[in-house]
């Protein structure tokens, strides 16, 4: 196994960008692949694949679709094999995309949203470190890198006609299926705009670690029972025509950003725990 490297910044690829090699199909001059082929050992098992690249100044690690992969027995495991990773490589900034499913009557096929909340209707359990941590989720998602990916978002598609949207609730569920139209009228009631399979348990895990959390999703279908039925050839376009579009927005964020985390709220909001007996008797 190889050392882990240390790195400020890291992205996370989830469906938008799965079709393509990222980032070497993008053909960007200011974006150069150090290392690939980087697989670590971690107490959770073996890491997915990682890829160090170099975007401008900035080094970030990068694996494939959230590191789920046959072999793996959950989705949670997958999580923390990664974000153990990022902790021992001093991750502070991580970026994320996915597809999901529109919820928001509002919201059509390829619209933007960059969520700034979430519900958990996941059944996942043992997803943290047990770390003396006392996470508070009132912000779960960094408004800097939120506003990075929304400027960035509006240089790319907005000539495009299409919509991209700043805050939005997303409903996390288990998949691998898709919903069904009573549980997706039932999210309506929760007020949720989209529906997805991943931004939990990252967003803790992200917390757990000390570091910032951001994500980009692109709308890919209707949910069961949402302006009409959606069709798979739909998804297969997106799939294989938006990969680039997304791959370039999260590449462009990384140049709004910096390390620092003095000025978003994401560290505060890890607290020791009052239970120290419980983690020292």
């Amino acid at each position: 196994m190889v050392s882990i490297p240390q790195v400020d910044y890291a992205i996370i690829g989830g469906s938008s960008t799965f079709s393509i090699r990222f980032p070497e199909d993008l053909g960007r001059e200011d974006t150069e692949v150090l290392e690939k082929g980087l697989v670590f050992e971690t107490p959770y098992g073996e890491s997915p694949s990682f890829k160090r690249i170099r975007v401008g100044d900035k080094e970030v690690l990068t694996c494939r679709m959230h590191g789920w992969r046959p072999g793996v027995v959950t989705r949670g495991q997958a999580s923390k094999q990664i974000f153990w990773v990022f902790q021992q490589a001093g991750v502070k900034k991580i970026f994320v995309e996915g597809g999901v499913g529109a919820i928001n009557h509002l919201l059509e096929l390829r619209d933007i949203v960059i969520p700034d909340d979430y519900i958990d209707h996941s059944m996942r359990q043992d997803v943290g470190f047990d770390s003396p941590y006392l996470l508070v989720m009132r912000d779960p998602i960094c408004p800097n890198q939120r506003d990075a990916l929304y400027h960035a978002a509006k240089e790319r598609v907005s000539p495009e006609g299409r919509y991209v949207f700043k805050r939005g609730i997303y409903v996390n569920t288990d998949g691998r299926h898709f919903e069904s139209r009573a549980e997706v009228q039932m999210f309506r009631g929760w007020h949720a705009d989209v529906v997805g399979q991943s931004i939990t348990p990252e967003v803790y895990l992200a917390r757990e670690i000390g570091a910032c959390y951001a994500g980009i999703y692109m709308v890919v279908n209707y949910a069961e029972g949402i302006i009409r039925d959606w069709e798979h050839k739909d998804l297969k376009d997106i799939f294989y025509n938006e990969s680039k579009t997304i791959g370039h927005i999260l590449l462009d964020s990384l140049y709004q950003i910096d390390a620092s985390q003095e000025t978003c709220p994401c560290l505060s909001l890890r607290k020791e725990t009052l239970l120290q007996n419980y983690f020292t008797e």
